[in-house]
């Protein structure tokens, strides 16, 4: 096996081969330093013990603004023009702190209470235009893309009619290596076109609330005071960028996986269907089992050592989130889905200062979806061939052809 693989958004789009390539990792060599033609050297941590050790100690491992892999010629661009965007993924203490807080309100229980009636609306409305497409569906396109990316549209304070272009504009973001996906070539001057339009839609979105405020996240950035200035240009437009795109993608690649994981599972697809009230479990186990976001990078401030293996100061270290989900030590039948699985000490979201602000948002979306749907199906199974999005960053089903009988 050639753990070089890694680096080949194509490994990402071939799940069979990817859990066996990490799965080889972790029972012989579970902290591997890659260094390859394309891009710079650095470990990665495929245990989650190692994730958990190393995501805790914030100070120690930083993010800096390479906090995804990019080959060196992306990476030398972007230091020599500078960075595009600058988000809480890219921040360390003391930003990190600050500009979380600014929006951590919004998801926190009490203000996701008070949106939750409209979440329930919103998915009752999703499977109503489900069931209105016919028989045979495929759940991604029609379904998991829209869904999700009407909540957090909702959430951030974008009209409706602007949805299809956010869903756009996101998908050639993140599937920037994705020949289905991406706007042209596969190239920094396209990556930059595709910034260049999130920056003139919410620079207008900026003036707009600064001028008439309202009750929604976009309000709360443009009117932002970080030490008593104004919220700089840049970041604003890049925490407008990070809530529209972390905040959909991400659960909308967990709720189709989930539900190709429990059509895959059927014994588990009928625990949920009789005993609604494990949908909660079945979400968490969902989000363990596509691990949406592949990996983050971290960056050593000294010299450190990790299972026997000297790290040096500047060392580059890959927290591979879907392989810490599969790890062995944690995971009793790792790579079986378990609707009901408790305890479920997933890493998905993260672990310490940046775990996601949004996870309590994705898990109460994805309940809501999942208790419409199996309460309103009779059956449902696979109607085609699934495929996955090529890419070492974010990643899940691109396709999902089901078909469904109603109740």
């Amino acid at each position: 096996m050639d753990y070089r693989d890694l680096v080949k958004p194509a490994t990402f789009a071939d799940d069979a081969y990817f859990h066996e390539l990490t799965a080889h990792m972790r029972a012989n060599d579970p902290l591997p330093y890659l260094e390859t033609d394309t891009h710079k050297p650095f470990w990665v941590c495929t245990k989650h013990a190692d994730v958990i050790e190393i995501e805790r100690q914030n100070q120690l491992f930083l993010n800096t603004q390479n906090s995804v892999l990019i080959n060196r010629e992306i990476e030398e661009q972007r230091a020599a023009q500078g960075p595009g965007l600058r988000t809480l993924i890219n921040m360390d203490e003391p930003d990190h702190k600050l500009f979380r807080d600014l929006t951590k309100d919004w998801f926190m229980p009490a203000n996701l209470k008070a949106v939750e009636g409209r979440v329930r609306d919103i998915a009752r409305a999703a499977v109503d235009r489900m069931f209105e497409l016919g028989d045979e569906i495929d759940f991604v396109q029609d379904v998991a893309v829209w869904y999700p990316l009407r909540v957090i549209m909702m959430i951030l304070g974008v009209p409706e009619a602007d949805e299809p272009r956010m869903l756009k504009l996101t998908q050639e973001l993140f599937g920037a290596d994705d020949p289905d996906m991406q706007r042209g070539e596969s190239t920094q001057e396209e990556r930059e076109a595709v910034l260049m339009d999130f920056f003139q839609y919410f620079s207008q979105m900026t003036a707009d609330r600064r001028a008439n405020p309202g009750d929604d996240v976009a309000t709360v950035i443009a009117n932002a005071e970080i030490n008593g200035a104004p919220i700089g240009e840049l970041e604003a437009i890049s925490y407008y960028v990070i809530v529209a795109t972390a905040g959909h993608d991400t659960t909308s690649s967990s709720t189709a996986g989930g539900l190709h994981a429990l059509i895959q599972h059927p014994d588990e697809l009928r625990k949920v269907q009789e005993d609604p009230g494990i949908i909660p479990f079945a979400v968490e186990e969902a989000i363990r089992w596509v691990s949406p976001v592949k990996h983050f990078l971290r960056y050593a401030t000294e010299d450190y050592e990790l299972r026997g293996k000297s790290i040096r100061q500047g060392d580059a270290l890959m927290m591979l989130y879907p392989s810490a989900n599969r790890d062995e030590e944690v995971f009793a039948e790792a790579n079986r889905f378990i609707a009901d699985r408790r305890p479920n000490r997933h890493v998905a979201f993260g672990h310490g200062a940046h775990h996601c602000l949004g996870n309590l948002l994705a898990k109460m979306e994805m309940k809501h979806l999942y208790q419409e749907l199996f309460s309103r199906i009779k059956s449902i199974e696979l109607a085609g061939d699934t495929r996955l999005v090529h890419s070492t960053f974010v990643s899940g089903l691109k396709t999902l052809p089901i078909r469904i009988v109603k109740k």
